[in-house]
């Protein structure tokens, strides 16, 4: 499980980065944790100028993702799941490495509520442990 927030400007964001960012930011959480593709989590937050406030040396498409997730991948995947997005949202978004800052947040599966239950009560149709 994981869900994703991605904040920005709004003038960035909107209106057809949101699709591609979403796209290239799922194709790295498949590929480094092996998350199934239909399981696309996203949600915007595009932000006015006054709103967003960032520092010296990001341009105005600086952008922030963060990531929370299930606890149990491996620090290798975790790696892996940020320079793939530090590589592609370069390659095909032309987004600096600068301008891109990444947080995961891992959660116990316990303290998830899903599908009218804690998270650890379900039953997942993919390994976690990657």
């Amino acid at each position: 499980m994981s869900q994703v927030k991605i904040y920005g400007l709004r003038e960035h964001l909107d209106p057809v980065v949101k699709a591609r960012l979403s796209d290239v930011v799922h194709s790295c959480v498949v590929d480094a944790l092996s998350l199934p593709e239909e399981k696309r989590f996203h949600r915007f937050f595009p932000m006015d100028p006054d709103d967003f406030y960032y520092a010296p040396g990001r341009s105005p498409r600086y952008t922030i993702v963060e990531i929370s997730m299930f606890e149990g991948r491996t620090v290798e995947a975790k790696k892996r799941l940020i320079r793939l997005l530090f590589e592609r949202t370069r390659r095909e978004l032309g987004l600096d490495p600068a301008d891109l800052e990444i947080t995961i947040t891992e959660t116990p599966k316990h303290d998830w509520g899903l599908r009218g239950r804690p998270g650890d009560e379900i039953g997942l149709d993919y390994r976690v442990e990657v």
